[in-house]
């Protein structure tokens, strides 16, 4: 790869692109980021609200939520890993064919999952067999956002990108809505003793039909340009792994940062504030259900508007300003889920995701800009799984934190506060590590 210097120096020549077979991957790339999140988010969701009391046994919720919580994090420590495998491969033999694998490996997953008996039927196997599942969950996404981003990136127009980097985002509040949703409708339908005992299980389950659409959809997805020229010249990088961290492992730490509000910020507002609305300040689960669904579909707008921004004005300034704006809403969004009141914490944890969404528009855009084609599966892949790592920690932290502060909000406005001026700095810092093309704002 290419040092950013030379890059400056070098800038990659525009290409002509046919703005309709652009329109028709990041429609393929949108469906199957879709899937991964409803299955990822299946499984955050119900880590707050069912695993703790169906798979993890204890006397005390602090406990249970904590062993939860863990097997949660479990999934994030597997994606760099997965990251590193898939990103390799998809450098190597090309996006399309494993986005295919990796869509298919996080559907079976989810589905199995559905199915596995809980703690009082096979005891402490149950806990074991979900975190292998959970493993094998994580190794799989680990490749899949990635892939997902960068061939909608490189089938797309350079001055762009930001638009079109924007549409696989949006898999993940449609995700929630379907996760949310899925369990909301059950929850409504089955009353809360049937749904613990069983119809939390639906829409896992739901998961087996849905691959089988997304499968569809995704053989028809176009392999990216790009990446055809380099296999036609063979040029294709056969070390990926070594010249990304050798050479990129600057681009890698401050991309980290500009990732980990969009990703880790979500998670707070969204699973550990479930786990504190119902346990802490004894909430209906479907008053913090209906929060996370209407914050999706608030987010879809956002993403929609953010990604414009980001063609218009450049990726790091607006990762820059949306990270100022979610730290000035830090406090008061907590202050607002704390008061108990149904209406202001729906509206919270709406503020709360649409903030954070604005740098996570365009963090593709940024990743993306970072890295060689050569090398760009493999970059990305490892920089935003390494944020995910952080990331599935951050709930197990927050509930940590709040045990030993006495179950006070603080905690959860801290560790908000502190990402969103992480990701916020990383927006000053990302111009001078990419590269340049010819009509692209950075």
């Amino acid at each position: 790869m290419a040092s950013n210097a030379t890059a400056q120096l070098n800038p990659q020549p525009p290409r002509i692109v046919d703005e309709s077979v652009t329109k028709k991957v990041a429609l393929a790339a949108l469906v199957g980021t879709a899937l991964e999140w409803y299955d990822f988010f299946l499984f955050t969701t119900a880590a707050a609200l069912v695993f703790n009391t169906q798979y993890f046994v204890s006397q005390d919720p602090f406990v249970a939520a904590m062993s939860s919580f863990a097997t949660l994090a479990v999934g994030f420590v597997a994606r760099p890993i997965g990251g590193f495998i898939f990103g390799a491969l998809g450098d190597k033999i090309g996006r399309k064919k494993i986005l295919m694998v990796t869509i298919v490996g996080i559907g079976v997953v989810t589905g199995l999952i559905g199915v596995l008996p809980n703690y009082m039927t096979i005891g402490a196997a149950a806990p074991a067999i979900l975190v292998a599942l959970r493993i094998l969950q994580g190794l799989a996404v680990g490749g899949e956002w990635s892939g997902a981003v960068i061939i909608a990136v490189e089938n797309a127009p350079v001055a762009k990108r930001a638009r079109y980097a924007a549409l696989p985002q949006i898999g993940s509040p449609i995700g929630t809505i379907l996760s949310s949703g899925g369990f909301f409708g059950m929850l409504a339908l089955v009353g809360q003793s049937n749904f613990d005992a069983w119809g939390w299980r639906i829409p896992f389950v739901a998961a087996l039909p849905l691959l089988a659409i997304s499968l569809w959809i995704r053989s028809k997805l176009s392999e990216s340009p790009e990446f055809e020229a380099l296999m036609e010249a063979g040029e294709t990088e056969h070390a990926p792994i070594r010249g990304v961290l050798t050479k990129s492992w600057r681009q890698i730490l401050v991309d980290m940062c500009s990732a980990l509000l969009g990703i880790g910020g979500f998670y707070l507002i969204t699973s550990f504030v479930v786990f504190y609305g119902t346990k802490i300040l004894k909430m209906p689960s479907e008053v913090l259900l209906a929060g996370s669904l209407l914050a999706a579909v608030f987010e879809i707008f956002v993403l929609i508007w953010a990604g414009r921004m980001g063609e218009k004005f450049g990726a790091s300034k607006v990762i820059l300003w949306g990270g100022v704006a979610s730290a000035v809403v830090a406090i008061p969004v907590f202050l607002a889920i704390n008061t108990a009141n149904p209406v202001l914490v729906i509206v919270a944890m709406i503020l709360g995701v649409a903030t954070l969404s604005v740098p996570y528009a365009v963090s593709g855009t940024a990743l993306t800009a970072l890295f060689a084609t050569k090398v760009r599966y493999t970059g990305v892949a490892i920089t935003s799984n390494s944020a995910g790592v952080i990331s599935g920690f951050i709930p197990l932290f927050a509930t940590a934190l709040v045990a030993a502060a006495g179950n006070s909000f603080w905690p959860g406005a801290f560790i908000l506060l502190v990402v969103s001026a992480l990701t916020a700095l990383s927006g000053l810092l990302l111009p001078s590590l990419s590269i340049a093309e010819e009509g692209m704002k950075h």
